[in-house]
Formats: C-alpha cells, sequence, structure tokens
C-alpha cells in the first residue's frame, strides 16, 4: 500500500524573493496526514496549497487566503510532488518562498535532508479516465489516461539561443532529481525593466535566473543543453502538484505557462467533482434498489408465513 508521507524534522533556508526582492526565511515542519502542503503567511494566515487558492499565475503560481498570498510556490511544489512528500507546513516571513538559484534542487537537497517519514494513511492517486484539454492552437496542454504520470512538452522560441526544444519523460522521483531538478527559471533581459516596474523580477539575478541576451545566454553555461525546455516540465509539475493527490496520466504541452496549467487543474478539478457527484447518485439509486428488494422478500417471506 503506497502510503502518504511527511518530513521527519523541521528545516530551513534563507534567500530573497525571485520578484519580491525581499529577503525571506522558510521553514517546513512535519504535519499530519491529510494536512497536504499547507504555507502560514508572514502575518499567521493559513493557505492551503489546493486549486481554490491559486489566486495568481502571472510570471508565477501565488496562493492566498483572506488577503494573505504566498508567491513562486511551484518549484517548492516541484520538488515535494517528485519526492513524494504529501504533507508539509512551510512558513515564510516575507510574501514569496525563496528564489534560491531558480530551480527545484536546493529544495530537493532541502528535502533530503529533512528525511521522510511515512503516515498510516493510504495515498489516493487522481487517474484520469478521460482527456482535457485547455489553450488554443498555439499554445495549448493536455492530459490523456495513462499508466502513469508522464510529460511530453515542446517549446518552440523564436529566440535562436532557445528555438526548438522537447521532452518527454516519465516522471519518477530519480529522473526529477537528475534531470529536471536543476533546471533554472529563465529570462529576457529586454523584458527586464517592463517586469520590473509590474512588480516582477526585483530579485531576479544571474545567480538564480538563466538571463537570456539579443543573441547569447549571458550567463557563464547552461546545465543542460534544453535547459529552458526541463524547467517547464519542471512548472508543470509543481503546477499539477497544487491538486493535492498523485496524478496517474500523460500531460502533453506545447508553449504552455502558468496560467494554462492551472486551467488544466480546473478542468481536472471539474471533472472529479462531476465523477464524485455521479458516484454518490450511483450509490443512491443502487441503495433505493436494495431497500425495494429487501422489501419486496421480506413481503414475500410474510406471505410464506401466512400460508
Amino acid at each position: 500500500m503506497d502510503l502518504q508521507q511527511t518530513i521527519r524534522q523541521s528545516v530551513s533556508i534563507e534567500g530573497i524573493g525571485l520578484h519580491s526582492g525581499e529577503p525571506v526565511r522558510m521553514s517546513l515542519s512535519p504535519a499530519t496526514a491529510g494536512t497536504g502542503i499547507l504555507f502560514r503567511a508572514s502575518d499567521g494566515t493559513l493557505i492551503p496549497v489546493t486549486p481554490d487558492h491559486v489566486v495568481d499565475t502571472r510570471s508565477a503560481t501565488t496562493v492566498g487566503a483572506y488577503g494573505a498570498r504566498v508567491r513562486t510556490v511551484e518549484h517548492l511544489m516541484a520538488a515535494a510532488s517528485a519526492l513524494g512528500i504529501d504533507n508539509v507546513l512551510v512558513e515564510v516571513d516575507a510574501e514569496e518562498v525563496p528564489a534560491a538559484d531558480g530551480s527545484s534542487k536546493p529544495f530537493v537537497d532541502l528535502f533530503y535532508s529533512a528525511g521522510r517519514v511515512s503516515l498510516n494513511v493510504p495515498r489516493e492517486p487522481l487517474v484520469i479516465t478521460t482527456p482535457m484539454r485547455v489553450g488554443d492552437e498555439s499554445r495549448w496542454v493536455q492530459i490523456m489516461p495513462s499508466e502513469c504520470f508522464r510529460i511530453s512538452y515542446t517549446l518552440d522560441n523564436r529566440h535562436p539561443v532557445i528555438g526548438l526544444q522537447t521532452a518527454s519523460l516519465e516522471v519518477t522521483e530519480a529522473r526529477f532529481v537528475d534531470e529536471i531538478a536543476p533546471a533554472r527559471t529563465y529570462g529576457f533581459l529586454k523584458d527586464v525593466p517592463m517586469m520590473r516596474q509590474n512588480g516582477l523580477a526585483r530579485g531576479g539575478s544571474l545567480d538564480n535566473a538563466v538571463v537570456v541576451g539579443k543573441r547569447i545566454v549571458l550567463n557563464d553555461s547552461l546545465r543542460f543543453a534544453d535547459e529552458f525546455v526541463r524547467h517547464k516540465v519542471l512548472d508543470l509539475i509543481g503546477d499539477l502538484a497544487v491538486l493535492g493527490r498523485p496524478v496517474v496520466g500523460h500531460v502533453i504541452a506545447r508553449n504552455a505557462g502558468h496560467t494554462l496549467h492551472h486551467e488544466l487543474v480546473t478542468a481536472i478539478q471539474q471533472a472529479c467533482v462531476v465523477e464524485r457527484r455521479r458516484a454518490v447518485k450511483r450509490v443512491r439509486v443502487n441503495g433505493t434498489r436494495r431497500a425495494a428488494e429487501t422489501t419486496a422478500r421480506q413481503e414475500t417471506l410474510t406471505g410464506l408465513a401466512a400460508l
């Protein structure tokens, strides 16, 4: 039986927010089964990471409740999901998760340092039985039935540094740690002034992002020749993790982003609600049939007894 997990001990990390530019300390603590990933914002507000608590998807995924927000949760969520960590209390003293180096690797290392412990409650995988698709002809993401969690991603960008990049893999812990987690977020130098005017990328630097200039990457080097598409896969894993259950399905995406990811998450959530209602209806109908059959048997037995 596949059991839920939490971390064995509390751990913390410090850094700056990628978009806010503010210093932040983030602490992770063990949580009981069924808690999920739960943020405690700097004002003490508890924010469950669920589809209904995603409040912004511009350039990052932000969760919020009662006016409190925590930005850029996707890299941490991707690490937790890939490592099978279902329940954690995450406390931050600012409005954003630390950028670290712009990838999920520091969070993978943090989770490994905390250790993992199984809880006596089974996981409930979210098995996709019906294809779903969101987007348009140029940018889209869909999910298909599959026997495992698999992602196939196409990134097609006119910039000469990026071009056409593809990735397809079954998402396992080992492959995530080795092939996806180290891939860093990226941005274009020409977009930085406008982003900062809009309150984004204020903490961005060559230390926590791949910066793409007019013809070259400004960083010393890339970690992978196709680091850009690998990071898109990372973001997709993190955004799907807000569903709170391990996904069993094949996700296929082209030039998607946080907003389209969340549209797919919403479609999956709505499909689950519909299926639950159908299941309840089937139970009620079957229950009524069983009750009628029981009554009929009782009436028959009563009639036989009278004879």
